[in-house]
C-alpha cells in the first residue's frame, strides 16, 4: 500500500558567505548550526568546520582570508 500523503523534504538552500564582497563559501543548515562549504582556495583552510550562527562562519572566512594574504598569495 503506497502512502498518500508523503511529507516533502525541507529544501536546504545554502546561504553565501562574502568577505570583502567576495564569496569565500557556502553554510548550509545543519544540526542547530551551519557547516561551512569552501567555494574560493583560502577558504577552504575552515571547510567542513561547524558553526553555530553565519556571522562566525564569516568570520572565520575572513581570518582565513587575511592569512592567506599574509603567506604571500
Amino acid at each position: 500500500m503506497q502512502e498518500k500523503n508523503l511529507g516533502r523534504a525541507k529544501t536546504v538552500r545554502p546561504i553565501i558567505v562574502e568577505v570583502g564582497g567576495e564569496p569565500q563559501g557556502i553554510v548550509v543548515p545543519e544540526n542547530g548550526g551551519f557547516r561551512f562549504v569552501a567555494v574560493r582556495l583560502p577558504a577552504f583552510a575552515i571547510d567542513g568546520q561547524h558553526f553555530e550562527t553565519i556571522e562566525e562562519a564569516r568570520r572565520a572566512a575572513s581570518v582565513a582570508l587575511r592569512a592567506d594574504k599574509g603567506n604571500g598569495h
